[in-house]
Formats: structure tokens, C-alpha cells, sequence
């Protein structure tokens, strides 16, 4: 399949529309599809939140300047399709619920579109895993907690990099975790330029 196909058919996508007009958010789909084959980072998260919908664009938000801290690379090198491709669990925004809470991704979209993508986007030299949902598809089931799937990082890089999600509810978490930061993050930020340099 070739990218406008794909991509096409990902942007029109309106399977969920029954489900997010029952949030309450009552909000239509909008998939933000934002990929390129050939990218040398993908970045696999779990699903856009409200600013990222209204906006159109993957971590258009605070969560992703702390992203693109932890990657070393500013907003021009991560909006590059080129460099960098957004493949979440869920293309849309899946609403919140009467608490005001994020839903989960809908797993149709993953069950939908997620292989097609994977093996469109081919061989990448680098996947960020952000969040559990994503770091148990391309993990497998087994996979721990995110905490322990994070900090056992080196059995899967340089090629992968699970992540805690950069939400800046998760200050705590790294709070806990200072290894995340003082060690992770180096060589992430290591790995990051090694593939870019290679384009």
C-alpha cells in the first residue's frame, strides 16, 4: 500500500464516531496522522489528548516539550516528517469520561491500522515505546509494568527505548526514578543524534 493510501484512509477513518459522540466530550473523530516511510524515529504513544486534536499535530502540547527535552531535538527536527513519525495506539482523541479523565485508546484503531503502518513504515533504526499499551504490542503481553519495562530499557535498545509517558503528571514518577533521567535519557539523547546523523 502506498502512503497516500494509507495515510488516506487513516485521516478518514470514522469507526469510533458512535463512540465519541457517547464521551463527555461528545467530540467527532480527527485522526492526526502524521507519518512518512523512511523515518528514521518513530515515535509509538498511546493516543492524541484534546490539544493535540484540536491542533492536528502529535505532542502539540507540554507533554511534548518534555519529549523533545528527553530526545535532545527541537520542535523543527520533531515536526520533520522526514525524521520523525507519530505512530499512537489510537489516531484520535478518545474523549474523557464524566471525571473528566482520559479514556484508554479504543482498541479497534490498533486491531484496524497498527500492522499495516508497522510494516509500511519498514525497518526503523529507532521506536520510542511512551506509555504500557504501546510497550506491550511491541513487546509482547508479558511485559511488566511500565516502571519495569522502563528501567530494564537496555535489554531492547539501541534499536528501542521504552518510555514512561511524558505527561507532566508523571513528575512524581521521575521524581522516584531519578535513574530515568540521569541514565536513560543520556542515552537516548546519544541515540537520537547517531540516527539522525546517519540520514
Amino acid at each position: 500500500m502506498t502512503q497516500p493510501d494509507l495515510t488516506d484512509r487513516i485521516a478518514a477513518c470514522r469507526l469510533c464516531r458512535d463512540r465519541f459522540a457517547a464521551t463527555a466530550t461528545a467530540h467527532r473523530p480527527n485522526p492526526v496522522v502524521w507519518m512518512r516511510a523512511g523515518t528514521p524515529i518513530v515515535v509509538a504513544g498511546q493516543a492524541p489528548g484534546m490539544r493535540v486534536h484540536e491542533a492536528g499535530k502529535p505532542f502539540f502540547d507540554r507533554s511534548g516539550d518534555r519529549l523533545r527535552d528527553w530526545m535532545g531535538i527541537g520542535v523543527e527536527t520533531f515536526y520533520d516528517r522526514d525524521l520523525v513519525s507519530s505512530l499512537p495506539m489510537a489516531f484520535c482523541f478518545p474523549g474523557y469520561d464524566a471525571r473528566g479523565s482520559d479514556l484508554p485508546p479504543p482498541p479497534i484503531c490498533a486491531q484496524t491500522w497498527r500492522q499495516p503502518v508497522v510494516d509500511w513504515l519498514g525497518d526503523v533504526p529507532l521506536i520510542l515505546l511512551i506509555g504500557g499499551y504501546a510497550q506491550r504490542w511491541h513487546l509482547g503481553r508479558g511485559t511488566g509494568n511500565v516502571t519495569a519495562t522502563v528501567a530494564g530499557w537496555r535489554a531492547h535498545a539501541p534499536r528501542i527505548f521504552p518510555l514512561p509517558h511524558p505527561s507532566w503528571r508523571n513528575t512524581a514518577w521521575l521524581r522516584k526514578n531519578p535513574w530515568f533521567e540521569a541514565e536513560l535519557v543520556p542515552a537516548l539523547r546519544t541515540r537520537v543524534q547517531e540516527v539522525l546523523n546517519d540520514r
